[in-house]
């Protein structure tokens, strides 16, 4: 995850970027409204503080939603509910206020992110990755040009690493979704699935594994609406 930071406070700013870094989240920051029009683009995720030196918070949050789609999360003391529903209506995704949990902070990221890549994927019928093309519908895979036969779990865990587009998919989750448990031999199941699946692609470096955590696929995926 690629967050930007817009916090005009140094000391603030220099503390959730250390906390964030400890948990593997790349962070740029910011300490101005125009700074953070211009780099918007670059990130994933916004994290907007509203107090800003030379812009109005709800009129810099504005304008990144005019500009594109990345994902806005308002950190901010003003905790008012009239604060909160107008930073939402302001084009955030999600509003937090200060003081608050670095934890909930991510999981809060993660959860956005998570529902931009479903719409996403609903509003694709095809996904792309190298030579790699995922044809949602039809639960088809080609390498290639070349069909590929995959197991009905098979195609879902590849489906589910290019829908999250070079993140990290934890075990839990591949599990929960593919699976809808888990036992105690779950995690070697997996794995068992990941390196048949590696195989069949013919792309082993394709599929990493980020140990101790889950898998992700290298590079990033194109997407392909369906024709109207």
């Amino acid at each position: 995850m690629r967050a930007l930071l817009v916090e005009d406070d140094a000391r603030v700013a220099a503390a959730i970027r250390s906390a964030l870094a400890r948990r593997g989240i790349v962070v740029d920051w910011v300490g101005t409204g125009r700074e953070a029009l211009a780099k918007a683009a670059d990130a994933d995720v916004v994290l907007l503080d509203l107090g800003l030196p030379d812009m109005n918070g709800f009129d810099v949050c504005r304008a990144i939603r005019d500009r594109g789609d990345v994902a806005i999360i308002v950190v901010s003391a003003k905790g008012q509910v009239d604060d909160r529903i107008l930073g939402l209506r302001s084009g955030a995704d999600d509003y937090l206020v200060k003081p608050f949990n670095v934890d909930e902070l991510i999981a809060r990221a993660d959860a956005v992110l998570r529902r931009r890549r479903a719409t996403e994927a609903a509003r694709s019928d095809r996904l792309r990755l190298q030579d790699v093309e995922i044809d949602l519908p039809r639960h088809e895979v080609s390498v290639a040009g070349e069909p590929i036969a995959l197991s009905r779990k098979e195609f879902q865990l590849l489906a589910m690493l290019a829908a999250a587009d070079g993140e990290v998919c934890p075990r839990d989750r591949l599990i929960a979704e593919v699976w809808g448990e888990t036992w105690a031999g779950a995690n070697r199941t997996l794995d068992v699935h990941v390196a048949t699946l590696r195989t069949k692609l013919g792309r082993p470096g394709l599929i990493v594994t980020v140990r101790g955590v889950g898998y992700r696929l290298v590079g990033r995926v194109v997407r392909t609406a369906p024709a109207e």
